[in-house]
């Protein structure tokens, strides 16, 4: 372990903090047969990961006004549902798209994960101050509200109310501007290589991969958790409760 202080902790929210209880391919076929539109999950959901990794930023800078910024979120994800379904016969997409746009602002559309719950409280009561820096938009509030999680974190910035998103480095500066702290007093958890330890590392943030699915093998240039139990071991063994120290590296399963 190293010395470093650090006063903060930053988390992703989707994959780190909690997950969807269906998968987008599942829900979208579900909805879609309603629609008379039949395709398969799986092809649905190779769909939405190729549509989704072409798609910009999901970010609108220059963007004050909250209903403004709602409407840029619509159109954003309809113009990516759009694509899933590109060549399909769909009469009633847009009605299609309003209901699954909704269904996935209700908390009953996700799970929180079982260590998140624990590891947030046991961080808090080690005096940690915690945030989250996430690509979402601004369904996030009313989720973390009923997902249990908002008395938690003192801040929450999504990257479409931020104007720039993970792994620009600017949403991460944004952050240690709002906790009035340096880079080296913060931390960064998230499950993205690239959104999350890349934007962390070029924003000079301490980062930690956390790989639930055990899709990584243990790495001496990157600290990778599996839970965040472990997150919360790096804590208790630090000296002090107002400072972690930054860990190196977690060997084995816990």
């Amino acid at each position: 372990m190293t010395d470093v202080g650090v006063k903060i902790i930053f988390f992703d929210a989707a994959g780190t903090l909690f997950g969807l209880s269906l998968g987008v391919g599942e829900i979208y076929s579900r909805y879609a047969r309603r629609y008379g539109v039949v395709i398969d999950p799986e092809t649905l959901d190779a769909a939405f990961r190729r549509c989704f990794s072409e798609q910009p930023p999901l970010a609108f800078p220059g963007c004050s006004e909250e209903s403004q910024l709602r409407r840029h979120e619509f159109d954003w994800w309809r113009t990516l549902v759009r694509q899933v379904f590109d060549g399909i016969d769909f009469p009633f997409f847009d009605r299609f798209f309003e209901t699954v746009f909704d269904y996935f602002r209700r908390p009953g559309a996700w799970r929180v994960y079982d260590d998140v719950i624990p590891a947030l409280v046991e961080l808090k009561e080690q005096g940690v101050r915690l945030a989250v820096i996430s690509n979402f938009d601004s369904r996030l509030d009313q989720l973390f509200d009923g997902l249990g999680l908002g008395a938690f974190f003192e801040a929450v910035h999504i990257s479409s109310r931020s104007g720039a998103a993970k792994p620009d480095p600017r949403i991460f500066k944004m952050a240690l501007e709002k906790a009035q702290l340096s880079p080296e007093q913060a931390m960064h958890v998230g499950d993205s290589i690239r959104d999350d330890v890349g934007g962390a590392v070029a924003a000079g943030i301490y980062p930690i991969l956390l790989d639930r699915e055990w899709g990584f093998p243990d790495n001496e240039r990157l600290t990778i958790i599996r839970d965040l139990h472990q997150l919360v071991n790096f804590v208790t063994a630090s000296p002090g409760a107002k400072t972690v120290s930054t860990p190196r590296r977690q060997e084995g399963r816990e």
